[in-house]
């Protein structure tokens, strides 16, 4: 069993490393068209759409806060593997792969029951299998043009 000061140590490495999310820019504009989106900016604006447009999910069960969890963990993967442009097949060709490795490594800085959630809300994203991810997909399909 993990000492409380040692998880605490992990959550804190966690987050100060998640910070590194701004320094990941995308091929996209901010709506002033004056510099590159972050990643961080991206996953912000993203789970605000989904508070502001769940009204049009389209099924009543969508639990909002599952999905703007899934929102705002889904980018952390680029601080390892970079933002692959949704247009970029050649970049896409890989991605899976670039991603899997670095959710492990980012996601297991965790306590494992934190890790667990948050690698198991990013597989879902990923899947696009379920009623929320569905939803959450749908705004990031949005968010890449």
């Amino acid at each position: 069993m993990m000492s409380d000061n040692a998880r605490l140590q992990r959550q804190i490495e966690f987050i100060l490393e998640i910070d590194r999310l701004k320094q990941v820019l995308r091929q996209t504009f901010t709506t002033a068209r004056s510099r590159q989106e972050n990643s961080a900016e991206h996953s912000w604006h993203i789970a605000l759409m989904a508070i502001i447009l769940s009204e049009y999910a389209g099924n009543p069960q969508i639990d909002v806060f599952r999905v703007v969890k899934m929102l705002l963990i889904h980018d952390l993967v680029e601080i390892d593997a970079g933002d692959t442009y949704c247009y970029d097949d050649h970049a896409r060709e890989d991605q899976h792969d670039r991603e899997l490795q670095a959710a492990e490594r980012i996601f297991n800085m965790l306590p494992m029951d934190q890790a667990r959630q948050l690698q198991s809300l990013w597989e879902e994203f990923e899947t696009g299998q379920t009623p929320n991810s569905r939803f959450a997909n749908a705004l990031a399909i949005c968010e890449c043009s």
